[in-house]
């Protein structure tokens, strides 16, 4: 699971894996399995080895919004370290078919008192992880519901995205309905919106819930991008 790129594996050293994998235990966990819900007590962490996890909350008029969606070579669960109190602040969701290494959070903390090492390395992490929902959080707040759609479809494709002789394949099987609850709004809207991009050539909309970005400068554009680097502008 090793290698360079922006996951959390990837942000660490083999050493840091090896040491994880010593006190993991491995399950393999259907699409639609709960990991862990909202508000339990956070005592143990997920490392994706395959397939993909789904984090939802829920808000007070019962509407469900997808915060995030994490693949292979993620640790998902993360809601601190070092307080004897700590609950989840989203429920985890099996999305894809896979195998997740189970984390004690003791175990992790303990781990990186004794390497400091491990500890620069989980720091570093980290602190990309608060970079990412700080860019998420701007955009979402300053943009609007369009520019909210349109930043969305630009984190997933950076991503997801792969390349495609017309632009970017986003490579994540959706629904209107599952676009909507990535950025909370309605259905309804989502479709419009998609419906004039696609109007413009801008995107297409593919068999199975693929998303084809044709144009992503245009994108970019109307919502006045930063060009944050990949790694930030992330989902």
């Amino acid at each position: 699971m090793t290698g360079n790129g922006t996951t959390f594996v990837e942000q660490i050293s083999s050493d840091f894996v090896n040491s994880l994998e010593t006190f993991s235990v491995r399950k393999n966990f259907v699409p639609g399995a709960i990991l862990f819900l909202d508000g339990e007590s956070a005592d143990q962490l997920f490392l994706i080895s395959s397939g993909q996890i789904k984090l939802t909350k829920n808000t007070n008029d019962g509407k469900e919004l997808t915060l995030q969606v994490f693949g292979a070579g993620e640790l998902v669960g993360v809601s601190g370290l070092f307080e004897q109190e700590l609950t989840y602040t989203s429920t985890g969701t099996m999305l894809m078919e896979g195998e997740v290494w189970i984390i004690p959070r003791q175990g992790l903390e303990k781990m990186l008192i004794k390497n400091g090492q491990f500890c620069v390395d989980f720091l570093r992490w980290m602190g990309l992880m608060n970079r990412r929902m700080q860019s998420k959080f701007r955009d979402l707040l300053l943009n609007g519901k369009i520019g909210a759609l349109y930043s969305t479809l630009i984190r997933m494709s950076n991503t997801y995205g792969k390349p495609h002789p017309d632009g970017i394949l986003i490579d994540l099987s959706l629904t209107n309905r599952d676009l909507a609850q990535f950025i909370g709004l309605t259905r309804e809207s989502v479709n419009r919106m998609l419906s004039d991009l696609k109007k413009q050539d801008s995107i297409d909309l593919l068999p199975h819930g693929h998303i084809l970005i044709k144009d992503l400068a245009y994108l970019k554009e109307a919502i006045y991008c930063d060009d944050c680097p990949p790694d930030i502008c992330q989902m």
